[in-house]
């Protein structure tokens, strides 16, 4: 991984977090309305991350953030399942493997949190994210669950955690 860096959230990340979400979702023309852009919580990651089961990795290069995701419950879902949520990555981090890395981090603290399957949504162009969802073995179903808040999102994927 050279000189990247895969670590927890702390306090004074919060800021670099947020902007890097918000960069990702300008350069990508991702629609901000019912989608991670608008959650309330965006610019207090860390303080959101220190609840129960719940984790938010870092990429970290030279002292910069540049990619970041997380693991939770579900919203308002069933409290086996968690959602692999706000999995965003600058574009010079990008087909360089850090995604596969950083899933693996993500999937094994699901499974030490106890959780059973893994939930995300995405979008149709999000061809590289889907490909790397589908490796990690998450696969497509028909409905969105839980009530993430995220309308806009619609593709949504499920993998079985495995012990």
């Amino acid at each position: 991984m050279n000189s990247l860096q895969i670590r927890k959230i702390e306090k004074g990340d919060n800021l670099k977090v947020a902007e890097l979400i918000r960069s990702v979702f300008d350069e990508l023309d991702i629609p901000k309305v019912g989608t991670a852009y608008e959650d309330p919580y965006l610019d207090f990651m860390f303080e959101q991350y220190q609840k129960p089961q719940s984790v938010y990795f870092v990429v970290e290069k030279e002292g910069r953030i540049v990619g970041g995701a997380g693991i939770a419950p579900l919203v308002n879902g069933d409290p086996t399942i968690c959602e692999l949520q706000k999995m965003y990555f600058l574009p010079e981090t990008r087909g360089k493997g850090i995604g596969a890395e950083m899933m693996e981090s993500c999937l094994q603290a699901a499974q030490e949190f106890g959780f059973k399957k893994c939930y995300i949504e995405t979008f149709p162009f999000m061809i590289a994210a889907q490909k790397l969802y589908k490796k990690s073995g998450f696969e497509y179903i028909d409905t969105p669950m839980g009530n993430t808040g995220h309308s806009s999102c619609p593709i949504w994927m499920l993998k079985d955690l495995f012990y």
